[in-house]
């Protein structure tokens, strides 16, 4: 069973190591560009709320898969060229997830008492200062569980890169398939290997609901 790994160690780094990439750059832009749609979707202005709102339900039911489709495929046609297919699965997994981080993130602001963004306007703050200076540190600290499960969620939907030439650890199996390596043990050694990945998140999504429950 161990030689499975270690005779293809070099494929299981390089696909786990492009995994990793992919998950932590696409898992950075979703943060940010997730929290820039939820101030969108509570913004006091009509057309922001409406480019928010837009966003989230146009994304949120669309499969992952024709995402990838239209930026590997679609985007080259309409001259919007992305570098390498790597680039391109940063892309649609960070559009993607990001219609689920402004959700979580929106959830975290609703739950924010109305009176204090009053009281921050009312002694002179714009709508961009209390959103930044009061309401976003409050809600993070709410919805780090619900966030964390965005992010496995993420993780897990790497894999789909796969299909679309980039080597990570969705890829695995086809290249060991050529090699006449034993497919069970294969998918045993990338089940674990997602486990490593994915264990410290299922931790600090436990940790911040203990947090969460004893602030409350």
């Amino acid at each position: 069973m161990l030689s499975v790994l270690t005779d293809n160690w070099e494929l299981f780094r390089e696909g786990f190591w492009t995994t990793l990439r992919l998950f932590l750059i696409s898992g950075v832009l979703s943060l940010v560009l997730g929290t820039l749609l939820a101030g969108f979707r509570v913004s006091p202005v009509p057309a922001l709320r409406a480019i928010g709102t837009g966003y989230v339900n146009t994304l949120r039911n669309t499969p992952l898969t024709l995402v990838f489709a239209f930026l590997v495929f679609g985007a080259p046609k309409m001259q919007l060229n992305l570098p390498t297919f790597f680039w391109s699965a940063v892309t649609a997994l960070t559009v993607y997830t990001s219609a689920f981080v402004c959700e979580v993130v929106r959830s975290g602001i609703n739950t924010i008492p109305p009176g204090q963004a009053e009281a921050a306007r009312s002694v002179g703050m714009t709508f961009v200062q209390v959103l930044n200076i009061v309401v976003l540190p409050q809600a993070f600290r709410a919805i780090v569980p619900p966030l964390t499960s965005v992010l496995i969620a993420l993780l897990k939907n790497t894999t789909i890169a796969a299909g679309f030439s980039v080597l990570e650890a969705g890829a695995i199996p086809a290249v060991m398939a050529e090699r006449g390596e034993n497919q069970m043990l294969t998918l045993v050694w990338i089940t674990i290997g997602f486990l490593i990945l994915i264990i410290p998140l299922v931790f600090l999504q436990r940790w911040a609901e203990r947090r969460t429950a004893v602030a409350g």
